[in-house]
């Protein structure tokens, strides 16, 4: 093998031997940077337990004097993101202030709610022009009539409040309504005696100047809600 032969192998394995050389750093490199991008993955942020959610819902209801004291029950599953609120309030726009709120306390959250609207007596002195356009508003849902004065909206609340406290007269089959001071009962009763019992409720309710007692006896169709 002469001279020129050899300078040509040993020029080619030292060609060779940097070729391996490199691709071994650029592997190593590599596996270093995905070394260190695997290491810096961010830590997984801890859910919020059921306590909690119940405890910040809560806290939300605490803002409304009403509805902190209705004391409402707030059960939470944070796991479907879901809460089931239940209890007593005086009006539906109460209630739904409530599922309001709880929304506002945690994205996305499904509400379930068992809440009852049973209005609470109140003084004629304490009812105001609010309360009055909201009890208008129920009574057009129920397509019941609620005339312009104050006392037509509070006489029309205290007699439904009457009513649905009254284990004898079924309220949710009795149509109120209230025009100058006369109210005017509608609907279809069981007996004699529940017509009866719903026109003495109204003729002692205060403010009342006299009644028109247009319920029915007889057997109860179902009522829509």
């Amino acid at each position: 093998m002469n001279n020129n032969t050899k300078v040509s192998w040993r020029v080619t394995g030292g060609f060779l031997a940097l070729t391996l050389l490199s691709a071994g750093l650029s592997l190593s490199g590599c596996a270093s940077a995905d070394s260190k991008v695997a290491t810096s993955s961010p830590t997984p942020k801890a859910q919020i337990t059921n306590s909690e959610l119940e405890t910040n819902i809560k806290a939300k209801f605490q803002t409304d004097a009403q509805l902190s004291a209705a004391n409402l029950s707030v059960d939470a599953n944070v796991d479907r993101n879901e809460i089931t609120l239940s209890g007593t309030v005086g009006s539906e726009s109460l209630r739904a202030k409530a599922v309001e709120l709880a929304k506002s306390a945690h994205a996305g959250l499904i509400v379930t709610t068992k809440i009852d609207v049973k209005p609470g007596e109140i003084s004629r002195s304490a009812y105001t022009i609010e309360r009055a356009r909201e009890e208008r508003s129920i009574a057009q849902a129920r397509g019941e009539t609620i005339g312009d004065s104050l006392d037509d909206g509070w006489i029309h609340a205290t007699l439904v409040a009457q009513l649905i406290g009254n284990s004898t007269t079924p309220e949710r089959r009795i149509n109120v309504d209230v025009k100058n001071n006369m109210v005017t009962l509608r609907g279809t009763v069981e007996t004699a005696k529940q017509k009866t019992e719903a026109e003495e409720l109204a003729k002692s309710t205060e403010g009342v100047k006299g009644v028109n007692n247009q319920l029915k006896v007889g057997a109860m169709m179902e009522k829509k809600p």
